[in-house]
């Protein structure tokens, strides 16, 4: 499981750049990922509201999620389609030469902070 590391990772991250811009609390924190990025979501979910409880900065900090959807390329018809569903192989023109063009990013979009 390592959504506990990518938590810790980002919890860090979030951390370092409130105190670096004196920030008290972080009430959210929007996460894009990547419909193929190997992380699953409910369980950085669940990881996510375990380790908050124990920043400061970050505790009840709400994490979003949005799926960024997987696309892959064909270079051989120039056609574009949906990873998850058709894989490596073009649905198009059959070909296997094809590449992933978005879908495994994992990307910090958003830090809300908490005002009075």
């Amino acid at each position: 499981m390592h959504e506990l590391g990518v938590t810790f990772h980002v919890l860090k991250h979030v951390e370092d750049i409130a105190k670096a811009n004196n920030v008290k609390k972080v009430d959210a924190v929007t996460l894009q990922l990547g419909e193929v990025s190997t992380v699953i979501p409910y369980m950085l979910q669940d990881c996510w509201k375990w380790a908050v409880k124990k920043s400061e900065i970050l505790n009840g900090c709400k994490l979003e999620i949005e799926t960024i959807p997987a696309i892959t390329y064909c270079e051989d018809c120039h056609g574009e389609y949906e990873t998850v569903k058709y894989k490596k192989i073009c649905p198009y023109c059959g070909s296997e030469h094809t590449y992933l063009k978005q879908g495994n990013e994992f990307i910090i979009k958003d830090i809300q902070i908490y005002e009075d």
